[in-house]
């Protein structure tokens, strides 16, 4: 059985009931995502074994009968809970997603440079339909399963626009809270956009949230993120899960850069169950600049898969990819990264890094580093090592008085510093210093209280 098809039927079945709490330019393109899905058999999700599908199986995380908030059922939650937290502060401008509505902070919209928007994306396909019809779906395929089901079924959203030549002084801070009494997937999808010379700093955090009584509740979460860049803008942008055992997540970014731009991003696993992130990007225009930087911590029987794809389709830009995992108990872990270099893409520099260590016999991790280069006059390189911690550096750090596992806990966090040195965000740095220490201590997420970790000023 295709694990789609429950999805499917709940549309057709309620087809009215859907687009009734959405918006004319999401609603606009629900009979295509149908028409995908059911066409000549329609778009099957990728069997685990098939081409960057090799180590996660999407059928199966798809598969389980979760339901579908589509009578917009406003879900209390304690959002101020989530915020009692002792990592170093982060002056943000926030938004929140509890499950797949957006919630404004009281304060967001007044604290927002003129002709910014950071909104619900039903309200701004409401209020300013012509930029979102003109950007929705623009970039996701609905070839790939995955997004016409999104697409099919999502509601609302989030919209962010950056005007031309406007500077965003402070990141935008979106976080999406799962909490539900019953098993719950939610599509979810964000659309940026960054006009000519625009720049922009955004940090994505992805938590659930579950009380005493709901410690057994299973989340799917199914995310789109369309990315527009503008030339000579620039954006930040950074995701950060803190999820749950039971809590399954497939993130799928999909970004273009125009002439000039420059894009640094990537993703971060610190707690998680089954996650699958895509991180797409196109360089459309000349001088484009591209740094993606991620890293997964992974424990008990987490599984953390990163598939990169950037494509260089324009002369003299410029990527780097460095993705890193820990991975401890039973965990596993997959990268499968590609470089693609156009004929039409000369003086390209490409660079793709993958270091992985393992930290007890049964971690697993798989790697699956890739070029595809179709011109001769370019700079590219890929490489992926995985091994252990390094045992003569545990014992010189043992023979100095360091009990063994805060030595193994020192050399992991050692490990994840230049990829955390490459993050963007300056005060993100030092929170995500503070995130990793935690994580390695096993006081990460000790309480469902302490879930994220910064405060909107």
């Amino acid at each position: 059985m295709n694990p789609l098809d429950q999805y499917i039927k709940l549309y057709t079945d309620n087809a009215a009931t859907v687009d009734a709490g959405s918006a004319p330019a999401l609603n606009a393109l629900r009979p295509a995502a149908l028409s995908a899905l059911q066409a000549g058999g329609g778009a099957q999700l990728p069997a685990r074994g098939s081409e960057n599908y090799e180590r996660t199986d999407l059928r199966a995380m798809y598969a389980p009968d979760l339901g579908v908030n589509i009578n917009r059922v406003a879900i209390p939650v304690d959002v101020a809970a989530t915020f009692h937290c002792d990592v170093p502060n982060l002056s943000t401008l926030l938004g929140i997603v509890v499950n797949d509505a957006f919630v404004p902070s009281s304060t967001l919209v007044s604290n927002l440079p003129a002709g910014v928007l950071f909104c619900s994306l039903r309200k701004a396909a409401q209020e300013h339909p012509a930029l979102v019809e003109s950007h929705y779906g623009a970039l996701a395929p609905l070839g790939n399963a995955a997004v016409a089901l999104n697409t099919l079924l999502v509601q609302d959203g989030v919209m962010i626009y950056v005007p031309d030549g406007v500077t965003v002084e402070k990141p935008l801070q979106l976080v999406n809270i799962f909490h539900s009494p019953t098993p719950l997937m939610a599509a979810r999808r964000v659309l940026v956009v960054l006009g000519k010379g625009a720049k922009a700093q955004i940090l994505v955090c992805d938590h659930t949230q579950p009380d005493a009584a709901e410690e057994s509740t299973a989340y799917l979460s199914s995310q789109v993120i369309e990315i527009f860049m503008g030339e000579d803008s620039s954006l930040d942008y950074y995701d950060i899960e803190e999820s749950s055992a039971l809590t399954s997540r497939h993130s799928m970014v999909f970004a273009s850069q125009k002439a000039g731009s420059h894009l640094a991003g990537g993703t971060v696993t610190l707690l998680n169950g089954t996650t699958r992130n895509d991180f797409s990007v196109t360089l459309d225009g000349a001088g484009c600049h591209t740094h993606l930087a991620g890293m997964a911590i992974g424990s008990a029987k987490s599984h953390t898969d990163n598939l990169t794809s950037v494509r260089h389709l324009a002369p003299r830009c410029h990527s780097n990819q460095i993705y890193k995992y820990v991975l401890d108990d039973d965990a596993t872990g997959a990268f499968t990264g590609r470089i693609y270099v156009d004929p039409a893409a000369p003086f390209t520099d490409a660079y793709q890094t993958n270091r992985n260590i393992l930290a007890s016999a049964g971690a697993r991790m798989h790697a699956k580093p890739q070029l595809e280069i179709y011109n001769d006059d370019v700079k590219c390189s890929h490489g992926a090592t995985t091994g252990q911690l390094d045992s003569e550096a545990l014992f010189y750090m043992q023979t100095r008085g360091i009990p063994a596992q805060e030595a193994r806990t020192m050399l992991m966090q050692a490990f994840m510093t230049d990829v955390i040195d490459g993050v963007a965000i300056e005060g993100l740095r030092d929170r995500l210093r503070h995130l990793v220490e935690k994580r390695f201590q096993g006081t990460l997420g000790a309480c469902a209280s302490c879930r994220t970790a910064c405060r909107e000023s």
